[in-house]
């Protein structure tokens, strides 16, 4: 199949590769097709395979995007900065991931304590923001 931006490329391949490329996953033609990829059609016709990646390499790729929009490695991030990850990576599951936690923290250049503490922040922040928490509704 032809890469992104090639003439006579589908362009169902062509709106689905920035996805795919966020995602981590791989283009393939329908033809090179497992059992676990999803083979997108278009108007009936087989287009494309999407290679969906594993979990642990989601994460590291998740990582790297964050990397690249940050423009520096995420243990050069202020506390603000590596909190905001931490909600990002929690939003999108990267502590399910077996090693989650430990990958995070080596990314980030700090303790899993540390994390644990992010993500304990992130929730109390989502609890304040949906109402506060059941302690200060009791004592009104």
């Amino acid at each position: 199949m032809t890469g992104a931006g090639v003439p006579g490329e589908h362009p169902l391949r062509a709106a689905v590769k920035p996805l795919a490329d966020a995602m981590g996953a791989e283009l393939l033609a329908p033809s090179e097709a497992r059992g676990d990829d999803v083979v997108l059609s278009w108007e009936g016709e087989q287009v494309v395979a999407v290679r969906l990646p594993h979990l642990a390499d989601s994460l590291d790729h998740i990582l790297g995007d964050l990397e690249r929009r940050h423009g520096k490695p995420l243990a050069e991030l202020g506390r603000k900065e590596k909190q905001t990850v931490v909600r990002i990576l929690e939003e999108r599951g990267a502590f399910s991931v077996r090693h989650g936690v430990e990958t995070v923290a080596s990314a980030l250049g700090v303790s899993r304590f540390t994390v644990y503490n992010y993500i304990n922040y992130t929730n109390e922040q989502r609890a304040k923001a949906h109402g506060g928490d059941e302690r200060s509704r009791q004592d009104d």
